[in-house]
C-alpha cells in the first residue's frame, strides 16, 4: 500500500539521497527532482564546481536510477536570480550581511518547489535537512532541532510556514551523519563518501565582494576607514567587502587589534573599534515568521541564535508590531549583524525568527 506521493529534492549529495531511500523504503511513491538554480559560467564558476554542476545532476540521477525512481531536472534559474542572488547583492550594497541559504529555502525550495509538487499531483516535499517536524496537541505544526545537534539545520528553516511544514518531511532529523553515510554505502550510492558542500553555493572562494563586482559589472567605490572618533585611518576597497566583527583583511596596522564595528552607506565609511565595542545587549528584527505561535502576545523567555554556528543565548523576546521584534539578551552579544537571521527557541522547538535590522 502506497503511503503517499513524495517529491525528493535531490542535490546530488549523500543527505538527500538517503532521504530518498528512506521515503521509498517507507512505502512512498517517489520522484527525484534536482533544481537547476544557476548556470556556473554565468557567475564565474568552473562548470563542474559545487552546486548545480553536471556532476551533481549525474550523481542524483545515478542514485535515483539505482532505486528505480524517476528523476527530473527543473530549471529555477530565473527565480533563484531574482529572489536569492539579486537580494544577496542588494543587501550587501545596503550595508548589511545577507544569508542567501535562508532565502533559498524561503523562496525556492519550500515555495516554488511546493507549487510544482502540487502541479504534479504529489503531496509531500522531502529534503535532506537535519531537522524535525511534529504536530502539537492543537494541530499546529512545529519545527524542531535535529537529534544530532552537530548537524542541526533548524536555524536556516525558521521561515517555513504552517502550510509548508504540513507538506514537508525531513527523514534525517533523527539520524546522525555517520549513520546516513552507512546507509548510503550499504545501498551502493555513488555519493556515499561525497564531501558536504560548504559556504554559499554560488560564490567561489568566499570572495563575496569579487562576486558582486563581477556579477553586476560595477566596481564598489572606495571610501574612508575611520575610528570611533571619526578620524581617518585608511581607505577601504568598497563596503561590500566588509562585515561587522571582521578583523582580517582590513589593511590597517595599529598597535592593538581592531575590528569592523559598523558600515555606513550614507557616507561610504567603515568604522573600526576594539573588541569590546562589538558587544550589544539588544536587537530589533523585521520580516518575522512565527511557527509555534501565531503571535507573541507577551514577552517570552527564549534561547536565541544570531548566527548559524552560534551557541544559543538566553534572552527575552517581545513582538513590538505586526512585523517587528525586539530581543533583549541576558548577556552582551558579539557582532550582531544587520541582514542576518535571529532565530528563537523554546527547548528543541523553533519559535520563529526574523531579519536583524
Amino acid at each position: 500500500m502506497v503511503r503517499g506521493k513524495a517529491v525528493i529534492a535531490m542535490s546530488g549529495g549523500v543527505d538527500s539521497s538517503v532521504a530518498a531511500w528512506l521515503m521509498k523504503d517507507g512505502g512512498y511513491e517517489c520522484i527525484g527532482i534536482t533544481l537547476k538554480l544557476f548556470v556556473n559560467d554565468a557567475i564565474g564558476k568552473p562548470k563542474n564546481n559545487s552546486c548545480c554542476s553536471l556532476d551533481d545532476i549525474n550523481d542524483a540521477r545515478a542514485v535515483a536510477y539505482r532505486m528505480d525512481m524517476p528523476h527530473y531536472v527543473l530549471n529555477f534559474t530565473e527565480e533563484f536570480r531574482d529572489r536569492v542572488i539579486n537580494r544577496f547583492i542588494e543587501t550587501y550594497e545596503q550595508g548589511a550581511t545577507p544569508n542567501p541559504c535562508i532565502d533559498c529555502n524561503r523562496f525556492i525550495k519550500f515555495s516554488r518547489l511546493l507549487e510544482r509538487t502540487r502541479q504534479l499531483d504529489f503531496d509531500t516535499i522531502v529534503t535532506g535537512h537535519y531537522a524535525r517536524i511534529e504536530r502539537d496537541g492543537a494541530g499546529r505544526f512545529l519545527l524542531k532541532r535535529a537529534l544530532d545537534t552537530k548537524k542541526d539545520q533548524s536555524y536556516v528553516l525558521y521561515a517555513m510556514t504552517q502550510d509548508q511544514l504540513a507538506h514537508t518531511q525531513f527523514p534525517l532529523g533523527g539520524l546522525t551523519k555517520p549513520r546516513v553515510r552507512e546507509i548510503a554505502e550499504a545501498q551502493g550510492f555513488v555519493n556515499a563518501k561525497k564531501h558536504d558542500s560548504q559556504d554559499i553555493c554560488f560564490v567561489p572562494d568566499r570572495d563575496y565582494g569579487g562576486f558582486i563586482e563581477r556579477y553586476t559589472g560595477k566596481r564598489s567605490a572606495e571610501g574612508n576607514i575611520i575610528d570611533e572618533a571619526g578620524r581617518v585611518l585608511g581607505t577601504h576597497r568598497g563596503i561590500i567587502r566588509y562585515t561587522v566583527g571582521q578583523r582580517r583583511g582590513l589593511g590597517i596596522a595599529l598597535n592593538e587589534p581592531v575590528y569592523v564595528k559598523a558600515k555606513s552607506v550614507v557616507d561610504n565609511t567603515v568604522t573600526l573599534g576594539p573588541e569590546e565595542s562589538l558587544y550589544t545587549k539588544a536587537l530589533t528584527a523585521n520580516e518575522l515568521n512565527l511557527i509555534s505561535y501565531a503571535r507573541l502576545e507577551k514577552p517570552l523567555r527564549v534561547t536565541v541564535k544570531t548566527r548559524y554556528l552560534q551557541k544559543e543565548q538566553w534572552a527575552t523576546a517581545e513582538q513590538t508590531g505586526e512585523d517587528t521584534l525586539r530581543v533583549d539578551f541576558d548577556e552582551p552579544q558579539r557582532a550582531i549583524t544587520a541582514g542576518q537571521a535571529v532565530v528563537l527557541y523554546e527547548g528543541d522547538i523553533v519559535v520563529g525568527g526574523g531579519t536583524i535590522i
